[in-house]
């Protein structure tokens, strides 16, 4: 089960957040093994944001997998999570941060994996 957790100090319509979490689960896809029907977005808007001790408009990104992907993926993916960002989130892509964890284990259905 991928799960991507995205923060951003931007209020977001539930249009833009739909939008966002349908690229997401098209763009998961890219990574060997993973899938939208499997995958767990979570949004979460309208925060506040510090980057070097400034307020601002900024998102995070964070991405969990289960196993690990070549980082050519990792790359090719990340770079469409910042064209979705600016697309459908509005989001300047200087401003958006991304990050990849793989994980050799995952607890699901009761039990670690």
């Amino acid at each position: 089960m991928p799960y991507i957790h995205m923060s951003t100090s931007k209020r977001l319509s539930d249009e833009q957040k739909d939008s966002i979490a349908a690229a997401l689960g098209r763009q998961i896809t890219m990574i060997p093994g993973k899938s939208e029907r499997s995958l767990m977005v979570d949004i979460t808007d309208g925060g506040t944001m510090y980057f070097s001790g400034t307020k601002g408009e900024f998102a995070y990104v964070d991405v969990e997998i289960y196993g690990t992907a070549d980082f050519e993926v990792q790359k090719q993916f990340t770079e469409a999570v910042f064209e979705t960002m600016e697309a459908c989130g509005g989001l300047d892509a200087g401003k958006v941060y991304v990050t990849i964890h793989e994980n050799a284990h995952w607890g699901l259905n009761g039990s670690m994996k």
